[in-house]
């Protein structure tokens, strides 16, 4: 026995399944721009215990934490 579905139910089907999928990805690219950032971070402390405050290693994981925090923010 074939059960046949109406234009309106295939519809609803298909948009419930895309919104699904749209909700997840989102999430995703929230955790994975977190841990960068938390990476970008630890790298600057670790600079700055290692080599001072005002290094030019500091200076550059200073800028590289600006970078991963722009990117992720757009």
């Amino acid at each position: 026995m074939q059960k046949n579905f109406s234009k309106p139910q295939v519809l609803t089907v298909l948009l419930s399944g895309f919104l699904l999928i749209g909700s997840v990805a989102p999430a995703q690219a929230y955790d994975r721009c977190s841990a960068r950032i938390h990476k970008a971070e630890r790298n600057l402390q670790r600079a700055i215990q290692r080599h001072g405050l005002h290094s030019v290693q500091a200076e550059r994981r200073r800028d590289e934490l600006e970078r991963v925090r722009a990117r992720c923010h757009r």
